[in-house]
């Protein structure tokens, strides 16, 4: 079979289960909806529908499909198949800034998602900044670079954690690390949409470059790329994607692992096709993990139990295929 053909009908089978699952998506969860209480304009169940299923499902679909693509960009840009964004200190960052808010901030959901988004952003800029005063600045600089950013924020994070009310601030805390969705609604998808929008654009646009830094530097030079500027743009762009989306469902583990693998066994490439097909398969697997977390108990389980239930066997494969 044709290998274009084999890519389009992987792509349109990935859309039709994702169509599925987002139609499950917004009939599930503790309030029964219907079609036929939608449709005859039942208003406790038209506002069930507007302000908790459709933000909801539209935020795993958009943070799944995100953090695919930015796992993609991490593990092609540092030749690493288990990169992820902890390797600069994004996930860590946004941890410290999620606990500050948490602790320190009184007007909400709205402050603790900003203060996550500027602890990512802050802890990226800090690596960078780290970076540029190394005197190389391969990628293997900005790895070492981030992980003493991460290191430093998860100490700022545990003494964040000792300062915290142990019933009440603490227990907020660690929720928030585990990851839900639970408190997405209409008002706070906005701005996290457009960064999402915006940084998946410019990964689209640059995804030639993408593929041109995977290989040898002096390569990636000849062939016309100026690798410093690009590997820094598309660093940024993945990590203002991944910590915008973070900001509001708090730690996802494993998606930005196993969404860029799937895609790459299904398409036998990197081409463009195996960036789209890997956000598709993380919008699956998030919405999928979303669905499980508030049905398979009488309580809200996080959503990153499931991920990991499901990231964790997958990993355990690619270890004994790569032995």
């Amino acid at each position: 079979m044709d290998k274009n053909i084999r890519i389009k009908k992987y792509l349109i089978s990935a859309l039709l289960l994702i169509f599925a699952g987002t139609v499950f998506s917004l009939f599930t969860g503790k309030y029964p909806l219907t079609f036929a209480l939608l449709r005859g304009g039942n208003p406790q169940a038209v506002k069930v529908f507007l302000t908790l299923r459709l933000p909801r499902t539209c935020m795993a679909l958009l943070g799944g499909f995100g953090l695919g693509a930015a796992g993609y960009v991490y593990q092609m840009v540092f030749r690493n198949p288990l990169a992820s964004p902890d390797i600069i200190g994004v996930s860590s960052g946004a941890s410290a800034g999620a606990a500050f808010g948490i602790l320190f901030l009184s007007a909400g959901a709205f402050s603790v998602a900003l203060a996550s988004f500027l602890g990512g952003l802050a802890a990226v800029l800090l690596t960078l900044a780290l970076t540029r005063l190394a005197p190389g600045r391969g990628q293997g600089t900005i790895v070492l670079a981030g992980i003493a950013v991460h290191s430093l924020a998860q100490t700022l994070l545990m003494i964040l954690k000792l300062t915290a009310d142990p019933e009440r601030e603490l227990a907020s805390i660690e929720y928030w690390i585990m990851g839900s969705l639970s408190g997405i609604s209409l008002y706070r998808l906005p701005f996290t949409a457009v960064v999402c929008f915006l940084c998946l654009a410019g990964i689209f646009v640059l995804h030639r470059q993408i593929l041109l830094l995977s290989v040898d530097e002096e390569e990636s030079r000849m062939l016309g790329v100026p690798v410093g500027k690009m590997r820094l743009t598309v660093l940024l762009l993945a990590t203002l994607l991944t910590a915008a989306i973070i900001s509001l469902t708090g730690l996802i583990s494993f998606i930005g692992l196993i969404a860029p693998h799937t895609a790459r066994l299904i398409t036998r490439d990197n081409c463009f096709p195996t960036l789209l097909l890997g956000g598709l398969s993380g919008s699956f697997l998030l919405i999928t993990a979303d669905i499980l977390a508030r049905s398979v108990s009488s309580g809200e389980l996080p959503v990153s139990i499931f991920t990991s239930l499901l990231g964790v066997p997958f990993l355990l494969y690619l270890m004994l295929k790569r032995a």
